[in-house]
């Protein structure tokens, strides 16, 4: 008979932990959705914050206990009672049974240090808080989890007392126990001991592990917690979380389940960490990590020549995993670095690349000129398939317009915000445009002067929105007088959908010009190319 996996719980502090992050303030829309993106990925606990501590999280509290989550239980959080106060009379415990939520996670003082300058009172007086707390919440019907805050810290200090506050919380009727790494400062070998220690020393108890990432350990010290015992892990998506955040649970779920073997969510689940993590980037406001582990763009992504050549063949030769299992997916660059095999592999099947290596070298020694220039085409395949086109020239390119100049103008009086004029003179199909456009800036205003002048030719040019802007630094040493790049974002309601384009000047003003052009001539020929294809569709 097969062994069966043993269970790790996972247990999301992002609402509430996660919040903590610089910069970051979730709205009580934002946390609602969060839970219900959780909910879907299977997670066993959802921490929804302190409800005392600030309005939106008692406001959260009301809505979400009215949530359908399944098995995955929303969690409250809160800590021991105040030193000499009854736990009736405790404001804390009181907002968190009026929260009503089924679980309560409560926090107390493992390390005798914090007892004694941060609590200032007794060992005998944090037990007789930790005792209180949970017993009163216990008796009130909820489920309690006891973290113990600062517990590896407080074993190297006091190992006898460390564990005398996790007997005292089980005592009192905590479903878990949780050893915390607060300050983010344990090692492997520290965890590695400890839990082991503490898990031979209760057995039958469920004991989990929340670890900071002050070391850069968080999700080493969570697995490996796991592998000493622990079947409950405490973390944020995308490890967020104050200081250097917590464990990420993104790696530590694929991690335990997909290297280690351990039962992890529910069957099907993993495939959701990739959205799961995107959702949560969107809604903190967060950049996204293109190098995340399993869920970052960059993380199947492949540039070097000899590697894509490999993939090809064998995926398993560079991916240690299916990208799909976790909801990711394979890309492959183009780039200075590139072979032939990245330009098969990434061009458009209607260029037909395949069949003609002479094509693709053609078309690499462009792509490593430009390179060479400062230009970046692995987010701008809108760029990528004019620089195609214009290399293979016949069918696939043909000039839509030749410019004859534009200009911008700015003016600017005292404190007044600034007026944007942009005029574009060229000439398409032989009629001559002329076109002055206003705009919220040089490049809104640009974009509009030459949309303006192709319309009556090109009508479709209305489908193209600019969805983001991002400007780099291409040569730091030139400073002022750098070339830089641009690459912007778009997307187009008709066939080219989402897109990206880059220009590359030492004037920011021509370096977006050309990113508009390209993204123009990508839009145009490609709809010249699907009614090639269906002439009487377009009909």
């Amino acid at each position: 008979m097969k062994k069966r996996k043993r269970r790790i719980e996972i247990y999301d502090t992002t609402l509430r932990d996660g919040t903590q992050t610089y910069g970051v303030s979730l709205s009580l829309e934002d946390k609602l959705q969060i839970t219900q993106v959780l909910k879907e990925l299977g997670v066993d606990y959802i921490e929804g914050g302190y409800p005392l501590s600030n309005p939106k999280d008692a406001a959260f509290f009301r809505e979400a206990v009215r949530l359908k989550l399944g098995r995955t239980r929303l969690t409250a959080f809160g800590m021991t009672r105040r030193k000499n106060t009854p736990a009736r009379m405790d404001e804390g415990l009181k907002a968190l049974l009026a929260s009503g939520a089924p679980a309560i996670t409560i926090a107390g003082k493992s390390w005798d240090l914090h007892v004694r300058d941060v609590l200032r009172t007794s060992k005998k007086e944090n037990l007789s808080m930790i005792s209180d707390s949970l017993s009163l919440l216990v008796k009130a019907g909820r489920e309690v989890l006891f973290d113990a805050e600062h517990f590896f810290d407080g074993w190297k200090a006091d190992s006898e007392y460390a564990m005398q506050t996790l007997r005292t919380a089980l005592d009192a009727g905590a479903s878990r126990v949780v050893l915390c790494d607060t300050n983010g400062g344990s090692t492997l070998g520290d965890v590695s001991r400890i839990m082991k220690h503490t898990c031979e020393a209760l057995p039958g108890v469920k004991v989990g592990i929340h670890c900071h990432n002050d070391c850069g350990l968080a999700v080493a010290n969570s697995i490996m917690g796991v592998q000493h015992g622990a079947s409950h892990v405490q973390g944020t998506i995308n490890g967020m979380g104050e200081r250097c955040g917590n464990a990420d649970l993104i790696s530590v779920i694929a991690n335990l389940a997909l290297k280690y073997d351990y039962s992890v969510l529910r069957p099907g689940k993993l495939s959701h960490l990739a959205e799961t993590s995107r959702h949560v980037y969107e809604a903190a406001n967060l950049n996204f990590r293109d190098d995340q582990p399993f869920v970052g763009a960059s993380a199947f992504a492949h540039k070097g020549g000899m590697h894509v050549h490999a993939v090809r063949r064998n995926t398993v030769s560079y991916e240690h995993i299916s990208p799909r299992v976790v909801g990711n997916a394979r890309r492959i660059l183009v780039s200075e670095l590139s072979g032939v095999s990245n330009i098969e592999a990434v061009a458009p099947k209607k260029f037909a690349l395949a069949r003609d290596k002479s094509a693709q070298r053609k078309v690499l020694r462009r792509l490593m000129a430009m390179e060479n220039e400062g230009y970046q085409f692995e987010a701008a395949e809108g760029s990528f398939d004019v620089l195609i086109r214009k290399t293979l020239g016949g069918k696939w390119y043909r000039k839509l317009w030749d410019l004859d100049h534009y200009r911008c103008v700015i003016f600017k009086h005292n404190d007044s915000d600034a007026d944007t004029e942009a005029i574009v003179k060229l000439r398409v199909d032989g009629d001559v445009k002329h076109t002055v456009s206003a705009g919220h800036g040089p490049v809104d205003s640009l974009h509009a002067a030459i949309c303006a002048a192709l319309r009556d030719h090109y009508p479709k040019v209305d489908d193209l929105h600019l969805m983001d802007y991002k400007v780099r630094v291409v040569n730091t040493a030139a400073e002022t007088a750098a070339k830089v790049r641009v690459v912007i974002d778009w997307h187009d309601t008709g066939r080219c959908g989402l897109f990206g384009t880059v220009g590359v000047n030492e004037n920011i003003i021509d370096a977006s010009w050309r990113a508009i052009e390209d993204a123009i001539e990508h839009k145009l020929l490609t709809e010249s190319d699907k009614a090639k294809a269906h002439p009487k569709r377009q009909s």
